[in-house]
């Protein structure tokens, strides 16, 4: 990779979604060299990390990955008032592989990544707009955009008196909104994008209903991934 990981002529937004009106940072055009990462991740070896991801992982390589935080440092800590900026927890190639039939029940429904608001999402598409996009969800039943540890215990009661009433979420990836959650904004995918935002905002990757899910890394949903985090 080269020393500089980011374009310095990418084209960056903020928005400001939802109710409570988080900001989440849009790159376009965010790596320099684009076509270098897909060619490590073509390289790269893949298994299963953790029970939730849907697919499979590879990590990157860590010098690389701290090269990516520090030049969104500024960016970041601006956007989020957060000074020092977290350093970085975990970064992976990321590629969705698991069939809408074979999703365990907590697959089917967004997620959070912790409930920490200093903890933040860095995500960035190497696939195209076929590939989907990632949606953001208010639970209906508490109004929760976002989800930190004074609210989980409301929100976890509430998703389970959902499911009670209206049974579990059927074998498929959310797209849309459904009797337990309102899907509020949504942003697609598009080569070389970049999406940076809060890990308590519920979200989920929004994947088509039929959508081919190699696990080929030239042909698949293929995303960086990385986290930012400073564990107490």
């Amino acid at each position: 990779m080269p020393p500089t990981v980011l374009n310095p002529a990418a084209a960056v937004r903020v928005e400001h979604i939802g109710h409570e009106r988080q900001p989440v940072i849009v790159i376009d055009d965010v790596l320099v060299d684009p076509e270098g990462w897909r060619a490590s991740a073509r390289n790269a070896q893949y298994g299963r990390f953790g029970p939730h991801y849907p697919g499979l992982r590879s990590p990157v390589a860590p010098d690389t990955a701290l090269a990516v935080r520090d030049e969104l440092a500024p960016l970041i800590g601006e956007t989020f008032a957060l000074d020092p900026v977290p350093g970085l927890l975990e970064c992976y190639f990321s590629i969705v592989t698991t069939p809408p039939q074979s999703l365990a029940p907590i697959q089917r429904v967004p997620h959070v990544d912790g409930l920490e608001p200093d903890r933040l999402a860095i995500l960035v598409y190497l696939s195209g707009a076929e590939t989907g996009g990632t949606a953001f969800y208010r639970q209906r039943a508490t109004g929760y955009e976002t989800v930190d540890a004074a609210r989980f215990g409301a929100f976890e009661a509430a998703l389970k008196g959902g499911v009670a009433t209206h049974g579990l979420p059927d074998p498929a990836y959310i797209d849309g909104d459904t009797p337990l959650y309102e899907q509020y904004a949504s942003f697609d995918a598009r080569p070389n994008r970049a999406l940076i935002y809060r890990s308590h905002l519920l979200h989920c990757a929004r994947i088509a209903s039929g959508a081919a899910l190699p696990a080929d890394p030239a042909t698949g949903r293929l995303t960086i991934n990385a986290f930012l985090f400073d564990p107490r």
